[in-house]
């Protein structure tokens, strides 16, 4: 009897085994492919179900109107003419005749300086001049007399000379006198100190009592602002663009104040810079305002646009409307049948909240500005709101877009 005593089947040998997993794997991978094609189309189906239900979007319609082209800048409100109140005598303030912040017109007494010294000064010079007259008088008979017997040998020529060496010397003294006695006059009209110009005064930096020194002790600073300046500087490529505006009549500025409610106020340019700039490569400007309202105050920073021309009759649609892709600008267009169409655009200028096109869009057409995310070209829409178009704000300034098509 023969019995074995070991038995190897192939089937089970480590090669076999390893033989039949990767058949198993690609019978199972072959399945997979085979029957997944319900699968697939099932996600196929849901995507296009995702695509045909109508994306709610915000439009708005393409409008025409007309544009202001306008270049922006920081500006700081000047007062049209500074003027810093100093005694031109020495003396004690006797007495302030204003209110701290007060509207003052030119010619109003603002400070009285002790006037008794200046009084004293002046009597003192009136005299000094009234005695020289009459030495003068004096002088002058005395000359006509020796005048007269000089020649009939009764005077010598001497004396005759001496009398007119006197009498020039006396009238001078009384030249001399006379100037001193405006001069203490003067002094005494110093010691009113009165407003130069129209303005608003600031705070009493001098109080009565205060002994101050001739052309150094400040009393008050006065503000013109009424006319009032806006400084602003922008950069020098702008420089010809400005200059051309400006040979062909004044050019219009618009100033903001960063106030809740607060509305543009209009000036005309009045100043640029006979240099620029090197460190910064700006043009300094200024622009005069009537300011009657006040509405600008010395030391604000301000927002400033120069008008540099007025596009009429321009189409333009909400900012939020153009995108930009890798060929350029774009927008959504939706069609009579509610449906996105993909519009390509050339930008002129942006302008505030509204963008000045030149090519690719007509007046009423509806542009999407806001859903364009789940837009895609053909996509259904619901149009959920139709805010219209905002009204372009004259204090943004524009520069020209290079516009190409997406």
């Amino acid at each position: 009897m023969s019995m074995p005593l070991l038995s190897v089947h192939p089937s089970r040998s480590p090669s076999s085994i390893y033989t039949r997993a990767l058949f198993a794997l690609a019978l199972a991978a072959v399945a997979g492919c085979g029957g997944g094609g319900t699968p697939s189309a099932a996600g196929q189906s849901a995507t296009a179900q995702r695509r045909s239900a109508p994306v709610p979007v915000v439009v708005a319609s393409v409008a025409r109107q007309d544009v202001a082209v306008q270049l922006r800048a920081i500006g700081s409100v000047e007062p049209a003419s500074t003027v810093t109140l100093r005694s031109q005598v020495e003396g004690t303030v006797a007495q302030v005749h204003f209110d701290e912040g007060q509207t003052v017109v030119a010619g109003a007494l603002l400070f009285t300086i002790d006037p008794r010294p200046f009084e004293a000064a002046l009597r003192q010079a009136q005299a000094q001049l009234a005695r020289n007259r009459a030495e003068r008088d004096n002088a002058e008979v005395e000359l006509k007399r020796r005048s007269a017997l000089v020649d009939q040998g009764f005077v010598s020529r001497d004396e005759y000379d001496q009398a007119v060496t006197h009498a020039a010397a006396m009238r001078a003294a009384v030249q001399g006198d006379q100037a001193a006695v405006e001069n203490a006059q003067l002094d005494l009209q110093y010691c009113s100190i009165r407003s130069p110009i129209n303005g608003r005064i600031g705070r009493i930096l001098a109080h009565a009592g205060n002994v101050v020194k001739r052309n150094e002790t400040p009393l008050a600073i006065v503000n013109q602002i009424r006319p009032v300046d806006v400084a602003f500087a922008v950069p020098e490529r702008e420089l010809p663009r400005i200059r051309q505006r400006a040979a062909a009549g004044p050019v219009t500025v618009h100033a903001l104040v960063s106030a809740a409610g607060s509305r543009p106020v209009a000036g005309t340019l009045s100043f640029v810079d006979n240099a620029v700039d090197t460190q910064t490569g700006t043009v300094l400007l200024k622009a005069r305002f009537l300011n009657d309202d006040e509405t600008l105050w010395p030391g604000q920073f301000i927002d400033v646009a120069v008008t540099l021309e007025t596009l009429t009759d321009a189409l333009v649609v909400p900012t939020e409307a153009v995108q930009t892709g890798q060929q350029g600008p774009y927008v959504y267009v939706v069609t009579a049948d509610r449906t996105a169409e993909v519009r390509a655009v050339t930008t002129a200028y942006t302008t505030g909240a509204t963008v000045v096109i030149e090519r690719g869009l007509a007046a009423g057409d509806a542009v999407v500005t806001d859903g364009q995310i789940r837009l895609t070209a053909g996509s259904k829409v619901e149009i959920s709101a139709s805010p219209g178009l905002a009204t372009p704000t004259p204090l943004v300034g524009a520069g020209k877009d290079e516009a190409r098509a997406p």
